[in-house]
């Protein structure tokens, strides 16, 4: 049997920080996003023939070929296998339209497209907010990564969204604009990319630390209550007026957001988010939990060539809104079955690959 699996990553504009759960325990939380059409694509082909010498092969950055669950290395895949208890032996193989650790929710876009398509093999479908609370689930707890909750989210249902984070539920509700405001949003945009990859578990432990001892509470506060102020913005004024007024939201919150933590910013990109400002952008960010990754601004049209000429060192990437969220995209219930396995090998193997997929 063979699933494919295709989920977007995300662009998140405000409320960064306030998704965690050592924060939203105590406060209300909340972000405003959106998935764009760059994804991760995940297929699951079972195994059933004697010819393989292992009971799981597994394709990403690396190539993994393995006998038993535990001794897989890659740790999303690893939890979600045994949190799924999938009886089959398992060809997984990882193909991402970007690279990974860039600050787009990539990580969480795997899990979910994982258990989407784990999930599909067994012929179950769930909500889309099961899916998102179990990809959290895995991530948080099995996992014990230091991430929020709301890449999974966004991953998860797809489109322009505000997200609510409280301890008894998180609420994914899409934000309703007319199509012609949304196109115009945007293609107000620019989305250029650092060259720098980071690992954002370490990037964020010092706001962790932080947010713990109610040092960033403030902060956060002022960052909650602009997801609202935006909101406003987007549903009430006029396109012009909107665009100006939600770039410069977001320069502000972008300097909120750089006193959560020292680890957040780095000289070139204060550089080249000044050029960009010189340019004519209204504001904009760093996407994810910051030094490095994918810069967002806010261009008006007659100053987005200007931008371009100011960033000229950066790549840009050409990207649209996306509204479906994870979906399965392919699957086949043809079966041969030539009977189990029974050799030996040593597991845990790991190769270099030259595949152009991505590790999340």
């Amino acid at each position: 049997m063979l699933i494919i699996s295709r989920t977007p990553i995300r662009l998140s504009f405000f409320g960064g920080g306030t998704d965690y759960p050592l924060y939203y325990h105590r406060h209300p939380g909340a972000v405003l996003g959106t998935t764009i059409n760059q994804y991760t694509h995940v297929s699951l082909k079972t195994l059933r023939s004697p010819f393989f010498e292992y009971n799981y092969r597994i394709a990403y950055s690396c190539i993994e070929l393995v006998d038993t669950i535990d001794d897989i290395i890659h740790p999303s895949i690893r939890e979600c296998l045994k949190y799924t208890n999938i009886p089959d032996n398992l060809e997984i193989n990882i193909f991402s339209d970007l690279p990974a650790r860039t600050g787009l929710g990539s990580s969480s876009s795997f899990t979910v497209g994982f258990l989407n398509a784990l999930y599909a093999l067994q012929g179950t479908h769930l909500s889309k907010q099961h899916l998102a609370e179990k990809a959290c689930f895995v991530e948080q707890e099995l996992i014990g990564e230091r991430v929020g909750s709301q890449d999974q989210f966004h991953a998860t249902f797809g489109g322009l969204n505000l997200i609510e984070f409280k301890p008894e539920k998180i609420i994914c509700r899409p934000l309703v604009l007319p199509q012609e405001k949304k196109d115009f949003l945007e293609s107000q945009i620019l989305l250029f990319y650092t060259q720098k990859t980071r690992q954002a578990s370490e990037i964020v432990k010092e706001q962790l630390e932080k947010t713990i001892q109610k040092q960033n509470d403030q902060l956060l506060d002022q960052m909650y209550t602009m997801v609202f102020e935006a909101e406003e913005i987007l549903t009430h004024l006029s396109k012009k007026e909107m665009i100006r007024s939600f770039g410069q939201l977001l320069h502000k919150s972008w300097n909120l957001k750089k006193q959560l933590s020292n680890k957040i910013s780095l000289p070139f990109i204060d550089e080249a988010y000044h050029k960009a400002l010189e340019a004519g952008a209204y504001g904009g960010k760093l996407c994810g939990a910051g030094q490095g990754g994918f810069l967002a601004l806010v261009v008006p049209f007659d100053k987005q060539n200007q931008v371009r000429q100011a960033l000229a060192s950066l790549p840009e990437i050409d990207f649209r809104f996306e509204n479906k969220g994870s979906t399965i995209i392919y699957e086949t219930n043809r079966r041969n079955y030539f009977g189990r396995r029974t050799w030996n090998k040593t597991a845990g193997s790991c190769t270099r690959s030259t595949q152009t997929s991505s590790k999340h």
